[in-house]
């Protein structure tokens, strides 16, 4: 990774630092939702916009917050709804989250499919310049 990959944003670039998690270091980079993975199972890493509202809207997922969790005005957790059960989680816009996402520098960390073919939901959110990641 070079020092300019630091700065990358909504570009599929992903964002490098000290706490770097090896689920990075291993992951396949997408940088655009016409990008597929290489195998089922695959685990994937994005900063785009444009991937990570493509991913969420096939699976029924929207933008939210874990309630709670907010320090002041900062948003707290973020987090893909999948299930709209209002179990302590408060929807927001993708405005909002791409700014606190952009804002914490962090990596999307996403499974398309399970290794059994089947479509996934897992995702991870990660900020690779924390020292405890």
């Amino acid at each position: 990774m070079t020092d300019e990959t630091q700065n990358a944003g909504d570009d599929g670039e992903i964002r490098t630092g000290p706490g770097m998690s090896e689920s990075i270091e291993n992951a396949q980079v997408i940088s655009s939702p016409d990008e597929k993975p290489d195998h089922d199972g695959a685990t994937l890493v994005t900063t785009s916009h444009d991937v990570i509202t493509a991913w969420a809207k096939e699976r029924g997922g929207t933008p939210a917050t874990v309630e709670a969790t907010e320090h002041g005005e900062r948003m707290g957790v973020l987090q893909i709804d999948f299930s709209h059960d209002d179990g302590g989680l408060r929807e927001v816009s993708w405005d909002e989250w791409f700014e606190t996402f952009d804002a914490r520098r962090l990596n999307f960390i996403y499974q398309e499919k399970k290794s059994n073919g089947n479509q996934s939901t897992f995702f991870r959110l990660d900020n690779p310049e924390r020292e405890d990641a």
